[in-house]
């Protein structure tokens, strides 16, 4: 995100993260670290406003990339509302919207046993998507889940990057990487607006 050339949906978006996701006090994340800070996504990503904020960049930045998924998705429960706000808000004239998967955090314990709901087909090209990246640990789960059923991830999106050190397999997605907003940009204008 260049701050020159922020545009409304940006942000709109740092607005709602600010506003409504980001906290300072004493936190565990899911790595198991320490921080002074937490973003908590949910009242953002399960907002309507914040859906299409969310849907309408990543879009913008799938057309830009000339990208075609046939699925989007991710691990539960941060990547389900913006794959489907993602789908939903394809644009029509581009042919079918992206399918939506779920990756489980484990399988299900009956029925089927699935780990993954939703189709992916062997070499559907497909975006993964995440709400905050710290090490990258979860979002890696979602790949190899991805790749176990042949499908192949053209790109990740995030909603913020803590931009903190990532396991060395997320880091082979580096170049797929596309954080919405990345901590230190998160900051810059967290100051900016503050004066």
């Amino acid at each position: 995100m260049n701050p020159m050339t922020i545009s409304s949906d940006q942000e709109r978006l740092f607005q709602l993260m600010n506003e409504r996701a980001y906290r300072e006090g004493d936190f565990t994340l899911t790595s198991g670290k320490k921080s002074t800070f937490y973003f908590d996504s949910k009242p953002v990503i399960l907002d309507g406003e914040g859906m299409r904020v969310m849907a309408r960049l990543i879009l913008a930045d799938i057309a830009r990339l000339g990208l075609a998924p046939a699925a989007v998705g991710g691990m539960e429960l941060g990547a389900v509302p913006i794959a489907c706000a993602v789908s939903a808000l394809s644009p029509a004239d581009e042919g079918p919207p992206p399918r939506v998967f779920i990756v489980r955090k484990k399988p299900k314990e009956h029925g089927t046993g699935q780990a993954l709901e939703g189709r992916l087909d062997p070499g559907d090209r497909v975006v993964v998507v995440e709400d905050v990246v710290t090490t990258g640990e979860s979002t890696w789960k979602a790949i190899q889940a991805v790749e176990a059923a042949g499908a192949e991830v053209v790109a990740v999106f995030a909603l913020l990057d803590r931009e903190e050190p990532h396991l060395p397999a997320f880091e082979r997605y580096r170049a797929r990487f596309h954080p919405l907003m990345t901590l230190s940009e998160f900051r810059r204008l967290r100051a900016a607006a503050t004066r």
